[in-house]
């Protein structure tokens, strides 16, 4: 164990006996290697840490692990950082070298969530391969399909009050007095990301590297299209039914 973890005698007994608990009742969990696809706005963000926890998987954020293996100063995260304090982009090899080193942590045990990685074929073709020599592979690809026009309505209704973070929607959460806040009466403003023009190169962007991942992913019979319009509830039942066969 490292030197900064805390040693058991100093965690308190109720610490351990839900972890043990969660452990247990883990146990008996079928493994899930699982990759969330959709775009900005489509709810993966609201079923990922459902999934985790029903199935106790790991999260495996592509962005945030870099950044952890950079701080860590792992091998990896000192090549990572030389790369980009350059202003290069991390090759594709290098996150899957981070991807294959998080897997190892006793919290992936059961498996994982993959969310923003792979993009590209390419991508996807080296995670396959890193797993194969784990003698694993990827279980489901949950495409979280949704039209554009409504992920239109959805984003480009987000409205926050900024020292609180409460967020509103003109459409499906409005605030009692338009652009006012209703707790603060102070101004809402919206994020620079949620405005049409940045959300349709983002989109544009999603359609033209992803689909293709989709594509390569429906040959080998792993993708399962969630029905991403309808409300979060009946989303977690569709993953519930689609993650039990």
């Amino acid at each position: 164990m490292a030197n900064s973890s805390t040693s058991l005698e100093d965690v308190p007994s109720l610490d351990i006996m839900t972890e043990l608990l969660r452990r247990f009742k883990c146990s008996s969990k079928p493994d899930k290697r699982l990759i969330l696809i959709g775009p900005p706005g489509s709810g993966k963000g609201t079923q990922s840490p459902i999934i985790k926890d029903e199935y106790c998987l790991c999260h495996l954020a592509t962005g945030d692990m870099l950044r952890a293996a950079v701080a860590a100063k792992t091998p990896l995260g000192i090549v990572a950082k030389e790369t980009m304090e350059k202003g290069e982009l991390v090759s594709d090899d290098l996150v899957v070298g981070i991807i294959d080193d998080a897997m190892k942590k006793p919290s992936c045990q059961k498996g994982f969530i993959l969310d923003g990685f792979p993009r590209t074929v390419a991508q996807a073709e080296k995670l396959d391969q890193m797993l194969e020599k784990q003698g694993t592979k990827i279980d489901k690809v949950l495409d979280f399909a949704i039209d554009d026009s409504i992920l239109e309505e959805r984003i480009t209704g987000r409205w926050i009050h900024a020292s609180s973070g409460r967020t509103y929607h003109t459409k499906f959460a409005p605030p009692k007095v338009p652009g006012i806040d209703d707790v603060t009466g102070e101004p809402l403003m919206q994020r620079k990301d949620d405005t049409a023009a940045v959300l349709k190169s983002r989109l544009e962007a999603f359609h033209r590297q992803t689909e293709p991942v989709i594509d390569y992913y429906n040959k080998k019979g792993v993708v399962a299209k969630l029905p991403a319009e309808k409300p979060p509830k009946e989303v977690t039942v569709e993953v519930q039914k689609v993650l039990s066969s």
